[in-house]
C-alpha cells in the first residue's frame, strides 16, 4: 500500500518497526534539504553518514536512532548540482537502493516513511521515481507512506 499524507517524515506515522528513506549524494556532502530535518531530530544518521569509507552509488546505510525507528541513507545522487548530463538524481542507483530497502524492510517487518525522494536537491521527477518505490517496496508487500510537508506559504 502507497499512501500520501501531509505531515512530517521525520516523525513517521503509525506502530512497529518504521525506516525512513532519504537521498543522499555520492560527495559525502550533508547540509541541505531533508537531512537538515533528520539532524535537527537525531545526530546518528549523520555521524554514521560521514563515516562512511566511500560513498558508491546505489549503496543503502540503515541507522537505528529510536528502538522501532531507522534511517536509511541511500546513496543516489551524483554530485550536488544539475550538469549538462541532466540532474544530480541516478536513477538506476536510487532502483538498487530501494531493492536492498525492502530486503532489509521485510527482515524488520517494517514499514517506510519518506518525502517525495530524489525530487527536491536531486532534481528528479516524481513520475519517475514513484513506479520504482511501487517496484521494489509496494510489490513486495512493504507498507509506504509519503509525507508531503506544509510551509508556512502553503
Amino acid at each position: 500500500m502507497l499512501s500520501y499524507v501531509t505531515g512530517d517524515a521525520t516523525s513517521p506515522s503509525g506502530d512497529g518497526p518504521r525506516i525512513i528513506c532519504h537521498v543522499c549524494n555520492d560527495l559525502g556532502g550533508w547540509g541541505r534539504g531533508f537531512v537538515l530535518a533528520l539532524s535537527r531530530r537525531w545526530p546518528e544518521p549523520e555521524a554514521a553518514y560521514r563515516s562512511m569509507r566511500s560513498y558508491e552509488l546505489g549503496e543503502t546505510q540503515l541507522v537505528q536512532v529510536e528502538p522501532t525507528i531507522w534511517v536509511a541513507n541511500m546513496i543516489a545522487q551524483h554530485g550536488v548540482r544539475p550538469t549538462q548530463a541532466g540532474p544530480p538524481i541516478r536513477y538506476e542507483a536510487l532502483n538498487n537502493c530501494l531493492a536492498a530497502l525492502a530486503t532489509r524492510a521485510a527482515d524488520l517487518g517494517a514499514s517506510v516513511h519518506m518525502p517525495r525522494i530524489g525530487c527536491g536537491l536531486a532534481g528528479g521527477t516524481w513520475d519517475q521515481v514513484e513506479p520504482l518505490i511501487t517496484d521494489n517496496l509496494v510489490r513486495q508487500g512493504i507498507e509506504v507512506t509519503v509525507y508531503d510537508l506544509v510551509t508556512d506559504s502553503q
